[in-house]
């Protein structure tokens, strides 16, 4: 009952062109959105946290002005992009957008999932059992999310 768009290494501006072909079109009941840690990687170049933000929320808006129900997702904690010295604070970027996410939820009556809880470590990075690279989850880090939205959506589709 499931559809997944998602296509790895994309930026909130890429998902931002598709989402109506490859979500809308679709006509599902909710759509989940998951997006911005490549953006702050640099994909696709700098980024500022607000144009993920704006990204993400243009979105939701698309989705909802097309009746249909949304839920925007936290972005997964990363204390460190491999082979990017040159990012400066991933957890405090990160932080700053999920706080934006959930605000933005509570203001519109949108459902917000928070993968980032109970997958941090205490240096605000993912868990060691939940990826090898410090960035992409794992099988049990895909089981952990999927635990988590299907909790959090329950009832809802």
């Amino acid at each position: 009952s499931y559809i997944n768009r998602g296509i790895g290494g994309q930026t909130t501006p890429q998902m931002l062109v598709r989402i109506k072909q490859d979500a809308v079109h679709l006509n599902p009941e909710i759509i989940v959105i998951n997006g911005g840690t490549n953006d702050i990687a640099g994909n696709t170049g700098p980024s500022m946290p607000e144009m993920i933000i704006d990204n993400l929320c243009s979105m939701a808006e698309i989705a909802t002005k097309n009746d249909i129900d949304v839920a925007l997702s936290t972005i997964l904690p990363v204390y460190k992009y491999p082979s990017r010295d040159d990012i400066v604070d991933p957890p405090k970027t990160i932080s700053f957008i999920n706080s934006a996410l959930l605000e933005y939820c509570k203001q519109n009556d949108l459902v917000f999932i928070d993968y980032y809880s109970p997958m941090v470590d205490e240096k605000k990075g993912l868990k060691l059992a939940y990826s090898t690279d410090g960035v992409h989850p794992t099988k049990e880090g895909y089981d952990v999310m999927a635990f988590v939205l299907k909790n959090t959506i329950s009832g809802l589709i």
